[in-house]
């Protein structure tokens, strides 16, 4: 079980835990989300190396993409985020320097309102992330074998590499800010519409955490932020309705997949072939209206292993999904039904050496490692069997396990080269689930 797996039960127990002991609970909520945003994150040192050689410094900017849950029991705040940004980039002599971070975070706060469609909430978040920085060529290689042949092109640098697993993530982060919120209702729903806008600042508390190859990228991990959504809420004036909520899972599971073809094409360049099938770590959000269900789904599919005595390699694969179905059958605890799930996927193979130099010279030599992505459009069908145990006395809350047997269907090629992996990304796998429901 993962670093993140434990922190995030340990904080449900103790939580729910609290929750069981309270006496005069009235209200709850639920809630989930996505954001966009931007703040800012000034790379102080590498813009010093950069303006020292006369250049231009890279943008202190980057933009945001978010997903969200968030459940209230009175003022009593708790909630999970998961974001992706994306740096700034820049072009220099043929190539294109970018940076990008993610983040995950738990979120405790206080609501300075209750059973109002209007919410101001104060939190704090605790979490963990990864930072990605490189130098690569503007240019595409030709196809798989010239870039086998020949993939030192530029480098990547990673700090806590989710294209090894999102088990990956580290480094401690924090953030504090303001959720202003408000609830537009839906005719004919249980659910309201749910306006968000969060501001606040995002900062690493340690010194020296976030270095690659001996230079300092603290500040992209801190800065003041803006970020505006929307989503869907269960309201406090609701809470009677027992069978409308929101519930936020961790899932993992196995794929049944292998990377034949690219094996096949590593072997004949003379590097180790990828061995077994994708770890997966990710989140599951879904909603029940009686028995109609909805959510969105990410994770992130991994393998890596060594490419030969100097060189490591990664094959990585993010999959976003919006879900739909039903809940055929609920008898007392147990649930079982059906989602359906369209989106997003990307699929990304990454080649590098072990051994490189510290900046500048980094900088002036560049050619170490390579990088090949594509990405597309995903479906899936899947069938669901949910246990549920309530584990507070007056049941605010429910702590659930799942089992889920689907299929992924890729409707895109996803060549990395001209090599089509399709074949790789369509597979069967089998899910577990555990997390909690109010």
């Amino acid at each position: 079980m993962s670093y993140f797996f434990r922190i995030f039960l340990l904080v449900s127990f103790v939580f729910i835990s609290l929750l069981s002991q309270a006496q005069g609970l009235i209200t709850k909520r639920s809630t989930f989300y996505a954001l966009v945003g931007t703040s800012g994150a000034r790379l102080n040192q590498f813009n010093q190396m950069l303006n020292d050689r006369g250049l231009s410094p890279l943008r202190n900017r980057y933009r945001t993409l978010g997903l969200g849950y968030q459940n209230r029991i009175n003022d009593l705040v708790l909630g999970l985020e998961l974001y992706h940004n994306q740096g700034g980039r820049s072009e220099f002599d043929g190539y294109r320097i970018s940076y990008r971070t993610s983040r995950v975070l738990l979120n405790v706060g206080y609501s300075f309102t209750e059973e109002s469609k209007f919410q101001l909430i104060h939190y704090m978040s605790l979490g963990m992330g990864f930072l990605n920085f490189q130098m690569l060529p503007q240019d595409s290689p030709a196809g798989l074998e010239d870039f086998l042949a020949n993939p030192e092109r530029g480098f990547v640098l990673r700090e806590n590499n989710i294209h090894q697993g999102s088990r990956k993530y580290g480094n401690f982060l924090t953030e504090i800010g303001f959720q202003l919120s408000y609830d537009f209702p839906l005719p004919g729903r249980k659910e309201s519409l749910e306006v968000i806008a969060k501001l606040g600042y995002a900062f690493s508390p340690f010194e020296g955490k976030w270095s690659l190859s001996n230079m300092s990228f603290q500040n992209t991990q801190s800065g003041a932020f803006i970020r505006v959504g929307t989503g869907l809420s269960i309201p406090d004036r609701n809470f009677f309705y027992k069978d409308a909520s929101i519930a936020l899972q961790l899932v993992s599971g196995i794929h049944f997949t292998k990377p034949n073809r690219l094996n096949e094409q590593l072997e004949k360049a003379g590097y180790d072939p990828l061995k077994g099938m994708p770890s997966n770590l990710g989140i599951k959000i879904t909603g029940e209206t009686e028995g109609v269900l909805y959510g969105v789904e990410v994770y992130n599919l991994a393998m890596d292993g060594s490419a030969n005595d100097f060189k490591s390699q990664t094959l990585n694969s993010l999959r976003v999904y919006a879900n739909g179905g039903l809940k055929f059958l609920q008898y007392k605890n147990f649930g079982l039904g059906a989602l359906g799930g369209i989106g997003f996927g990307n699929i990304r193979y990454t080649l590098t050496q072990e051994a490189k130099p510290d900046f500048p010279e980094l900088f002036e030599q560049r050619k170490f490692d390579g990088y090949l992505k594509n990405s597309g459009l995903m479906a899936k069908p899947e069938v669901f069997l949910e246990y549920a145990h309530p584990v507070t006395k007056r049941k605010f809350f429910d702590l659930v396990f799942s089992i889920s047997v689907g299929y992924e269907l890729a409707m895109a090629n996803y060549r990395l080269g001209e090599l089509d992996m399709a074949p790789y990304m369509t597979a069967p796998y089998l899910m577990f689930g555990v997390g909690v429901r109010p």
